[in-house]
């Protein structure tokens, strides 16, 4: 399939921005001009490829052909860079991620930081629930994952990077309160539960290896991981702290939290899926992220 680059990129500014004049406006072109590469690959491919909608979306043949338009202007800016061209001394390319919560606020930004300056990257941190966040590698949004799915999405190669380890946490008073006699199901179906959100099924999970049964306690839904944890010691609910948190001088003392059930910590492997190309920027990515990785994970048999 012989597909023409200039509407790649015409393409993918169209999702970036939204808009077709949106993308006009970054491509330095008419809207018509625009719409008539759209069309033009509609044609070459035989299918609709986005949904005419404020934002404008892709279709599902759209997706690959996004994943394709960001992987070619991928390999487009690594060329060039091996040939020694730039656009100006002051370019940088910028990596889009996805991540969930907890890595972000834990060690991801220590990874980034990490990254050769030579490289000029900087990064689009896309957040997103762990057990999600394939489907935005999957899309083309994005160009590296981690995620807790093991399985490498169409394109992509998935690495074990080990495992996040959380605890069943809640404050002194909290724990004397609602579980004077333990964690007991008949306490756990009563007392305030926090969730990250909706997509957060970490505390579930659990209460059912736990209890061995399924039900649904009273909640707080918490987006954010610091704000998760202060939540905590403030006895608005017990839930699952990273243990890297934990002892945190900015979140505050250790005593003010108690472990509820001290000998069943619960680990969630991650991995690190990325696009299978031969890209000097994600290799140097992939090895500071796995570095970094080994320094705040427990290892992970997964």
């Amino acid at each position: 399939m012989d597909l023409d680059f200039a509407q790649l990129r015409t393409f993918a500014a169209v999702l970036d921005e939204g808009t077709f004049d949106g993308a006009a406006a970054i491509l330095r072109i008419t809207p018509s001009a625009v719409s008539q590469r759209i069309k033009a690959l509609e044609q070459h491919v035989g299918q609709v490829l986005v949904r005419r909608t404020r934002p404008v979306t892709a279709t599902g043949p759209g997706e690959a052909i996004m994943r394709l338009a960001r992987q070619v202007a991928r390999l487009e800016q690594d060329t060039a860079e091996a040939l020694g061209i730039t656009a100006s001394p002051n370019s940088y390319v910028t990596v889009p991620l996805v991540v969930n919560a907890d890595s972000m606020s834990t060690w991801m930004l220590r990874a980034l930081a990490r990254m050769p300056q030579h490289h000029r990257a900087l990064f689009e941190l896309l957040r997103e629930d762990e057990f999600h966040s394939t489907a935005l590698l999957r899309d083309g949004t994005a160009m590296a994952a981690v995620t807790s799915v093991p399985d490498p999405v169409q394109g992509c190669t998935s690495e074990n990077l080990g495992a996040m380890r959380y605890h069943a946490m809640a404050s002194v008073d909290f724990a004397a309160h609602w579980f004077p006699d333990g964690m007991t199901t008949a306490a756990l179906r009563e007392a305030p539960m926090l969730t990250f959100d909706r997509k957060d099924d970490l505390q579930n999970r659990f209460l059912q290896r736990h209890t061995r049964s399924r039900f649904d306690p009273p909640r707080n839904y918490v987006p954010g991981a610091r704000e998760f944890v202060d939540a905590a010691r403030l006895g608005l609910g017990w839930g699952m702290l990273p243990e890297p948190m934990l002892g945190d001088p900015a979140l505050g003392s250790d005593a003010d939290l108690v472990p509820l059930a001290p000998d069943e910590p619960f680990d969630v492997p991650l991995y690190w899926q990325r696009w299978r190309l031969e890209s000097p920027v994600l290799d140097a990515l992939t090895e500071v992220v796995r570095r970094t990785a080994r320094e705040v994970l427990r290892r992970s048999v997964g």
